[in-house]
């Protein structure tokens, strides 16, 4: 089992400069303990998150890092000139020395899309064009794509990321299509929701990489085993009791942010994430308790779905750096080496 950090980076009733201080502060913590990487999330003109311009603050984290790997979950192809994030991307791997994850995905809020004057409608389409792009920026020495949504001509490659031929690609494994595209292009997964149903879409991609490796093959991925990860939020205290005190405000206070934007247009999320804390406890989106507690779900939500990459969301809501610092020292300590041992399945 290896270990990530999923995060939103939401906003706080506090100056934004310390709320980005204290989250490399975090970083560089969870790297000590020995977490494997780092996903920062993409969203815009919402509470949910500070970091519309995930390379930006990466660009921070790989000159305050060494060795703990770094991403987003995900970069929103549809949002980018894929010219010119190939280039940030390759700038950025090679800022890091070669630790750069990159996750593509379409995006799913409509109401971020039109804010920034593009068409949600087209997105899937855009998607798929921006992604050829990217990839033959990483790969070939010139550029030319002639689609509906972008064109280029024999446009010149004079930068590469650092890792070849490629860096990992990642994808959410959402519905029937996430876990086919991300096995047949040879890209590491993750989902959330439920664990029963975390367990079958994680399945589904166990399945596909099996079936699709001819395609993986011909598509060059630098990726032999995939990592097949999970998404949960959770935070650890010395018992039970002090723990639910804690973070049952925190996380209404996350959920608001999640869901302010969706609200503000009068529109339904499309996340199986419940609003109610003692819903995402029994569902196992959360997990919280003390380490006792944190260490038994963890490690039946393992047996349930098969994950071989525990993604967690340390900081949410109204946690206080010194209560996240200390929730990511249980969780390193306590619980942690029990999980470590677990799940060698790809």
């Amino acid at each position: 089992m290896k270990f990530g950090i999923f995060d939103y980076i939401d906003r706080r009733d506090e100056p934004l400069a310390k709320t980005f201080d204290d989250r490399l502060t975090l970083l560089k913590s969870a790297e000590e303990v020995g977490f494997h990487g780092y996903h920062l999330t993409e969203h815009h003109v919402t509470p949910l998150s500070s970091t519309p311009s995930p390379t930006v603050f990466l660009a921070a984290a790989a000159r305050e890092t060494i060795r703990i790997r770094l991403g987003a979950l995900l970069f929103l192809l549809p949002l980018y000139n894929p010219i010119r994030l190939a280039e940030e991307l390759s700038m950025l791997d090679n800022l890091c020395h070669g630790r750069l994850d990159v996750g593509v995905g379409r995006g799913i809020a409509p109401p971020e899309f039109a804010a920034l004057g593009i068409d949600f409608e087209q997105s899937e389409e855009m998607f798929a064009e921006a992604f050829q792009i990217v990839h033959k920026a990483f790969t070939q020495d010139r550029v030319d794509h002639h689609g509906k949504h972008f064109q280029f001509e024999d446009v010149p490659v004079v930068m590469r990321p650092m890792q070849q031929p490629f860096p990992p690609y990642w994808y959410g494994l959402r519905g029937d299509h996430g876990p086919i595209f991300a096995a047949s292009h040879g890209m590491n997964g993750v989902t959330l929701g439920p664990t029963e149903r975390v367990a079958g879409i994680l399945g589904r991609f166990r399945e596909a990489w099996e079936k699709h490796a001819e395609q993986r093959r011909q598509f060059g991925t630098p990726v032999e085993q995939p990592l097949a990860g999970v998404m949960r939020a959770m935070y650890v205290a010395e018992n039970d009791a002090d723990a639910e005190r804690t973070a049952r405000p925190a996380y209404a206070q996350w959920y608001d942010s999640l869901d302010w934007l969706w609200r503000l247009r009068s529109q339904k999320i499309p996340i199986s994430i419940s609003p109610s804390y003692d819903d995402a406890r029994a569902a196992g989106t959360l997990v919280v308790g003390g380490p006792d507690t944190v260490r038994r779900e963890l490690i039946d939500q393992e047996r349930t779905a098969g994950f071989n990459y525990l993604v967690l969301q340390l900081a949410f809501g109204s946690l206080t750096h010194e209560q996240e610092q200390r929730s990511l020292g249980l969780f390193g300590a306590e619980v942690m080496p029990a999980l470590a041992e677990l799940n060698s399945r790809n």
